[in-house]
């Protein structure tokens, strides 16, 4: 099984550079704005989109993606229709790995089977689901290799050596490594832990690291591609949105723009 991810970071090893990984909130702030986020993203630079799943109570994340899933929520966003999102940006983008990010409630209560197979169709290539750990591969993990998905892992500052093997038995498409310890977006990377890391982790894989929780800027990002294979921005693209809302919390006509222009920006610094 070859997905989208798989092709891609084939390309980019080839390229000699690493991977921008951009998180964005499905349906934040509204539908029609995410949808044009989304489809900005791979012209600002970016290699693989996650969409983050809005759930009510998403307990790996800070203020910043905690209030990007509340606005969402609360302009009606539904698993139903982040699955929509991927469909519709599927429609004007063919290449672009597409991962859906976040936690095991709603596609439990969507129905797994269901899931996967909606997923699928709409044109997901991997899942990233932060509160399954390794021991309940059989939930969704199994199933989504079976049905041809990439199930992406994290791996933390303490997936020791001990426990690395059974992090990364299953785990396909890439591994992320969560830099620091604690939610996302509340510290920046300690790049000395970071380099140390990478380099103990590809001892037990061969898939591309990637690494994300805490990086803002071209600078970060650069720092960090040099050692890691991608590089994932989530807080601060989510942060851009919300700083371009207007009073009442609506999206403005500088919205998309703003996610664009950070993207570049970052975009640059993991190339240079």
């Amino acid at each position: 099984m070859t997905t989208r991810i798989d092709v891609k970071f084939a390309a980019l090893k080839k390229e000699g550079r690493a991977a921008l990984v951009t998180f964005v909130t499905a349906g934040d702030p509204d539908y029609k704005t995410s949808l044009k986020i989304i489809e900005g993203l791979p012209k600002a630079g970016a290699d693989v989109i996650e969409f983050g799943m809005p759930f009510t109570d998403p307990m790996a994340d800070g203020p910043a993606i905690q209030a990007a899933g509340l606005r969402a929520l609360k302009s009606g966003q539904t698993m139903k229709k982040t699955l929509k999102l991927v469909t519709d940006f599927r429609k004007k983008d063919k290449e672009t790995p597409v991962v859906l990010m976040g936690y095991y409630n709603p596609i439990y209560v969507y129905g797994v089977e269901k899931f996967l197979e909606d997923a699928k169709k709409a044109g997901v290539d991997g899942l990233i689901v932060v509160d399954l750990p390794p021991e309940e591969d059989d939930e969704l993990c199994i199933p989504a290799l079976k049905a041809g998905l990439n199930f992406i892992r994290l791996a933390t500052p303490t997936t020791d050596d001990k426990r690395a093997p059974a992090v990364f038995r299953n785990t396909s498409g890439f591994v992320y490594y969560v830099s620091v310890l604690g939610i996302t977006g509340t510290k920046a990377p300690d790049l000395k832990n970071v380099k140390a890391n990478v380099k103990r982790l590809k001892t037990h894989t061969l898939l591309p690291i990637c690494v994300g929780f805490g990086v803002k800027s071209a600078d970060q990002a650069k720092a960090i591609a040099k050692d890691a294979d991608g590089v994932v921005v989530g807080s601060a693209l989510v942060n851009a949105v919300a700083a371009s809302l207007n009073k009442q919390g609506k999206a403005t006509a500088k919205t998309a723009g703003a996610v664009h222009r950070l993207v570049k920006d970052i975009a640059r610094g993991v190339s240079a």
